[in-house]
C-alpha cells in the first residue's frame, strides 16, 4: 500500500507539472494571439471588404501589412488608436503589392508618421514614383479614381526597401521571412511569421468574406495562373497555422482554403477560355460571369447577403479582363 500511495503521488505531482505546463503554453498562445490585430478598414464605409493587419514587434514599436487605398487612411489611423496603440508607434509597414487598394496609402503612414515600406523589388519604384501606376488605374477606373482610392502620392525613397524573396526582417522581437508569391501579381510578396506560424498573403490567397469560400482576384494586367500555383505550393510547403488575407481577415484552417482557391483558379479560367472559344467579347461574357460565379458561390453555401460583398471586393469585370488577358498573351494557341 506504501508503494502505491508512493506511486500515486509522483503521478499527480507528474500531473501537475503537465498541467502547469500546459497553462503557460496556452497563456503563451494567447499572447501571441494578441500580438497580431485585424482593422477593419470600412472602405467606402463598408464592412468586411479591406483589412489591416497590425503586429505588436516591441515596445512602441508597431507593424501594418498593407495600409489600404488612402481613402481609408484615417480610418485605418482610428481603428490603431481604437486598439490602445499610437499611430505614430507604426515604425514598418510590409507591402504586399502596389494595387491601390493594398498600399495606395502608404505615403500618408510615410509622409505623417515615419513609416518605413518594404516591398518586392519590381513593385518598390512604383511607390517612390507612382506614375505609371496611376496612368494604369486610370484607364480601368477613369473618373472614379479619387472617389475609390482617393489621392497619390509618392514615398520618399529612403523609406522604401525593396526586399527579395528570402530575406529575413528582424523587427525587434519578430522575424518575418519575405516570400515571393506572383500569380495575382508579379511584383506580389506575402510574409512569413514563424513564431506565430501564420502567412501574411495579401491577395495570392484569395478572397474569402466572414468563412465563406474562397475565391481568385483576377484583376490586369499581370495574372500567370502557373506562378499563382508555385505561389499556393510555397505557402502550403510551410504549413501554416492560418493564414492573413486582405480581403478579409484570418483564416484558421488554411490548408482547405488553399486547395479550394487552386480548384477555382483553374477551373474559372477554363470557363473563361470556353467563353472566348465561342468569340464572345469581354462585354458579353461580364453578365455571364457574374451569374456563373453567384452560381458558384451559392453552390458553396455562401449567404446570399455575402454576395454584395464578394462582388465588392472581387469585381466580376475586373476578373474578366484579367483572365481574357492572360489567355492572350500566355497562351494565343489556345483562344482565338
Amino acid at each position: 500500500m506504501t508503494g502505491l500511495r508512493i506511486q500515486n503521488l509522483f503521478l499527480s505531482d507528474q500531473s501537475n507539472k503537465q498541467l502547469k505546463i500546459a497553462g503557460v503554453q496556452a497563456v503563451l498562445r494567447l499572447i501571441l494571439l494578441r500580438m497580431v490585430h485585424l482593422i477593419d478598414a470600412l472602405h467606402l464605409g463598408k464592412p468586411d471588404v479591406i483589412c489591416i493587419a497590425l503586429v505588436e514587434c516591441g515596445p512602441n514599436e508597431l507593424l501594418l501589412v498593407d495600409s489600404g487605398p488612402e481613402s481609408v487612411f484615417g480610418s485605418v489611423v482610428e481603428g490603431v488608436r481604437s486598439l490602445g496603440f499610437e499611430p505614430g508607434h507604426v515604425r514598418h509597414l510590409l507591402a504586399s503589392h502596389v494595387h491601390l487598394d493594398h498600399t495606395g496609402g502608404a505615403w500618408r503612414w510615410a509622409k505623417e508618421f515615419g513609416t518605413t515600406i518594404y516591398a518586392h523589388p519590381k513593385g518598390a519604384p512604383h511607390l517612390v514614383d507612382p506614375s505609371k501606376l496611376v496612368e494604369s488605374a486610370k484607364r480601368i477606373y477613369g473618373d472614379k479614381m479619387g472617389f475609390l482610392w482617393g489621392a497619390v502620392g509618392s514615398i520618399p525613397e529612403g523609406h522604401v526597401i525593396a526586399v527579395e524573396d528570402g530575406a529575413e526582417l528582424q523587427i525587434s522581437s519578430k522575424r518575418f521571412q519575405v516570400l515571393c508569391t506572383p500569380g495575382h501579381a508579379q511584383h506580389h510578396n506575402s510574409y512569413w511569421l514563424e513564431s506565430e506560424r501564420t502567412v501574411f498573403a495579401g491577395d495570392v490567397a484569395g478572397v474569402l468574406i466572414r468563412g465563406g469560400p474562397p475565391v481568385p482576384p483576377f484583376p490586369p494586367p499581370d495574372i500567370h495562373l502557373e506562378s499563382w500555383k508555385d505561389s499556393l505550393d510555397k505557402i502550403r510547403s510551410l504549413q501554416p497555422a492560418s493564414i492573413h488575407i486582405t480581403h478579409f481577415g484570418k483564416v484558421a484552417d488554411p490548408m482547405p482554403a488553399l486547395d479550394a482557391l487552386e480548384k477555382r483558379i483553374f477551373g474559372w479560367a477554363d470557363w473563361m477560355k470556353e467563353r472566348l472559344i465561342e468569340g464572345k467579347s469581354e462585354a458579353e461574357i461580364i453578365p455571364e460571369f457574374e451569374k456563373f460565379t453567384v452560381r458558384e458561390l451559392l453552390g458553396d453555401r455562401t449567404p446570399r447577403e455575402d454576395l454584395a460583398t464578394y462582388e465588392y471586393a472581387d469585381p466580376a469585370s475586373m476578373s474578366v479582363a484579367g483572365l481574357t488577358r492572360y489567355w492572350r498573351k500566355y497562351h494565343p494557341e489556345q483562344v482565338p
